[in-house]
């Protein structure tokens, strides 16, 4: 089975030293305006388009938070080594600052000129403090009085009140007073700082409007700000915000222990530099000018909104509010009949590999692998690598009742997985008290990899049954993500398995892999000789092709090689979701790769990797964690494994993969870095709907199958 492959063009001369490449940080915010076209794209239901803002703006945070923090840190220590295209650190913080403005004001536009309307005519208000009628404003009131006042803290700035220290992504009132009794009419500056406590949406009861009714905290706070200051002319208060660097500075070779280096470095990031403020704007001037000197920030970094301060708040809406109506339409993941009614899934893989496509199929079945094997008395031992998981996580669960069942149970939590490091902490000191053997991984490395392993006594023996998957073991966003996850037993590749698992726990200093591509001991040398293969392939007059689908791709020797293979008349298909630094469309360069961009209702999250191998006996299939980055290649554990099973391999070659490439809602990437909406011929197809209705069909048949046929039925049928 292989995807169709035309004739390669005509050998071509090496890659010259001089390429061209797209900036890591500008091909991040390209891909913010991406999802900000979701949520400007009105054929889309209006709750899902506010969270499509939400994400914009949690996006940005974690831009600033880390990307801008780290180009800040360079030019404040004088390092002036250019990225991959050129620009330095200076010059990629101009074209950040004029990009990010563009981006956050089409944002607030979206919000206040888009969204907001079409919220109001759905019977979902956002009120102005001055809107309110009469009764609103006395429940107001007394909700202030109750909830809000008994928790704030004003803090006047003077020289005996020095400016607080004020928390990463805090919501903060600022506020302009003026004693009206002293002598010399002069101004102070006061902060209010705002609880993480308080909701920042609050439903205003008793609202005689239709619908549903809500003011944001801020306002809230704005109105009765008098109060919190009698005595005091009020001249004026603003929202803000003030983000600062929040990327994590861990020397795993301390003394101390990791987790304990790591709490110490969560406690320092609400302290970190500020990199951004953002302020309501009609902000005075002059008070401005006061706050940045307090927060030593440039005026450049300034976002004056139009709007809510923090866009993110709006994702809670789409929860508070219940009207099915103005979302997508419910879709109910599907269980294979192999895996359905409890049946034992050791018996089920033992029979031949499974494939599971999330969310399309559930999730459940990754879970029950865990429960099952807590349970099963000829179980001896469960290891287990956790990067992200949910709040409430039945993996975590499942892993203790393991342990409490004496069963040996052995957990990779990774620490450093960026903005879960608290969440990590706690679930890693929860293990560890139900008996479970809690290790971090391999110094200087973060485990990224998505690995279950399981050791079964049966009659034969000890026999190992694996999990791998391409996304974290999590079951709330796996109905929201699209990953991959594979049950095994095939000894080859569990034993494999067990050696990535072995690796973590003990020293291994060059493990040696020969099915599996396990970063960072052969993963990046894997592809490259790939890669290469095909551009000999292609060279020799053979078919060659090559299809990636990732998140992100800015390593730069992948890159090098992609250009070779594409002069040598390599077919090459790239869907990357988010970040992508190659250049596509080049005369004599590029010209054999297109790179396509697919975003909706499901984050795009999984990996997967086609290699025509025209020389072999069937193309090189592999699913997996990595995406094509430095990091992933050389500083994280990942694990990318063979898809082996002839119908699975169907399954990805003949209907996945030509539905991935089919896809008409796919921005296409052009050379001058613009993703267009190419204009297609007939019907749009969306890969994500195609999906949907194969599992509802897929349902169904698995529904009929189970009832019986009644004798009438059967009747008429052999009459027709």
């Amino acid at each position: 089975m292989r995807l169709p492959s035309k004739k390669p063009k005509k050998t071509a001369p090496p890659v010259p030293d001089k390429v061209a490449f797209f900036n890591r940080e500008l091909s991040w915010l390209a891909f913010d305006r991406r999802v900000l076209e979701l949520a400007q794209d009105t054929t889309l239901p209006i709750l899902e388009r506010l969270k499509f803002l939400s994400i914009v703006s949690s996006n940005l945070d974690e831009f600033f938070e880390i990307r801008v923090a780290g180009l800040l840190q360079q030019t404040s220590t004088g390092i002036i080594e250019p990225s991959l295209d050129g620009l330095g650190p200076r010059e990629q913080l101009r074209r950040i600052h004029s990009i990010t403005g563009s981006l956050v004001e089409d944002q607030y536009k979206c919000w206040q000129d888009q969204l907001l309307p079409e919220l109001t005519k759905a019977g979902i208000h956002f009120l102005e403090p001055e809107a309110l009628t009469k009764t609103e404003r006395v429940w107001l009131e007394n909700y202030f009085k109750e909830q809000v006042f008994p928790v704030l803290t004003p803090m006047a700035i003077d020289p005996a009140h020095p400016f607080p220290q004020l928390v990463n992504k805090g919501l903060n009132i600022l506020t302009w007073l003026e004693n009206p009794k002293a002598k010399v009419k002069t101004k102070v500056m006061a902060v209010i700082p705002v609880p993480r406590i308080l909701p920042r949406i609050v439903e205003i009861e008793g609202s005689a409007r239709r619908g549903v009714s809500y003011i944001f905290l801020s306002d809230i706070i704005r109105s009765f700000v008098t109060t919190l200051f009698p005595g005091y002319r009020i001249e004026g208060s603003w929202a803000f915000r003030i983000t600062r660097n929040s990327d994590l500075y861990i020397d795993e070779e301390a003394a101390e222990t990791l987790i304990k280096r790591i709490e110490k470095e969560l406690n320092k990031l609400s302290r970190g530099h500020a990199v951004r403020l953002e302020i309501a704007e009609g902000v005075d001037e002059a008070l401005l000018s006061s706050l940045l000197k307090s927060i030593d920030l440039s005026e450049e970094y300034v976002f004056r909104v139009n709007g809510p301060i923090n866009l993110m708040r709006l994702m809670s809406v789409s929860e508070l509010v219940e009207r099915p109506n103005l979302k997508y339409p419910p879709f109910r993941s599907h269980i294979p009949p192999s895996l359905a009614d409890g049946q034992p899934i050791f018996e089920a893989v033992a029979r031949g590999d499974i494939l599971l496509h999330h969310p399309y199929d559930s999730f459940n079945p990754v879970v029950e692998f865990l429960q099952q094997a807590a349970r099963d008395p000829q179980v001896f031992a469960i290891k287990q690598t956790l990067y992200r998981t949910s709040g409430d996580s039945p993996i975590v669960e499942a892993l203790k009742e393991a342990s409490r069942n004496g069963k040996q149970v052995t957990a990779l939590v990774e620490l450093k997985a960026r903005f879960d490091e608290r969440n990590n902490i706690h679930w890693a000191r929860q293990l560890e008290e139900e008996g479970v053997h809690v290790v971090y991984g391999i110094v200087g490395l973060k485990t990224h990899c998505k690995c279950s392993l399981v050791v079964r006594r049966e009659k034969t023996g000890l026999r190992h049954y694996a999990h791998l998957g391409t996304g974290n073991y999590n079951p709330k966003t796996a109905r929201i993500y699209t990953d991959f996850s594979l049950f095994t037993a095939k000894d080859h590749i569990t034993d494999e398995v067990a050696e990535v698992f072995n690796s973590l726990t003990g020293f291994a200093l060059s493990p040696s892999f020969k099915h599996l591509m396990v970063a960072p001991f052969n993963l990046h040398a894997c592809i490259q000789e790939k890669i290469l293969r095909e551009t000999r392939n292609a060279q020799a007059g053979k078919p060659a092709r090559i299809i990636a689908k990732i998140n992100s791709l800015i390593d730069e020797e992948t890159m090098r090689n992609l250009y070779r293979a594409s002069q040598a008349g390599v077919r090459i298909h790239l869907i990357v979701r988010g970040i992508c630094g190659i250049v596509p469309g080049l005369k004599e360069l590029s010209e054999n790769i297109h790179v396509t961009s697919i975003l909706g209702r499901y984050l795009e999250h999984s990996r997967i990797f086609y290699f025509e191998n025209a020389a072999g006996e069937r193309p090189d299939l592999y699913l997996g964690s990595a995406d094509w980055m430095p990091r992933n290649f050389f500083r994280r554990i990942e694990v990318c494994f063979p898809v082996e099973d002839p119908a699975l391999r169907a399954q990805l070659i003949d209907e996945i993969l030509p539905a991935y490439l089919k896809d008409t809602t796919a921005t296409v990437l052009h050379p001058n870095g613009a993703y267009i909406h190419p204009h297609h011929e007939g019907e749009r197809f969306s890969v994500q709907d195609y999906f949907m209705a194969q599992a509802k069909e897929r349902a169904k048949a698995a529904g009929k199958a189970k009832k019986p046929a009644l004798p009438h039925a059967r009747k008429k049928r052999e009459i027709r």
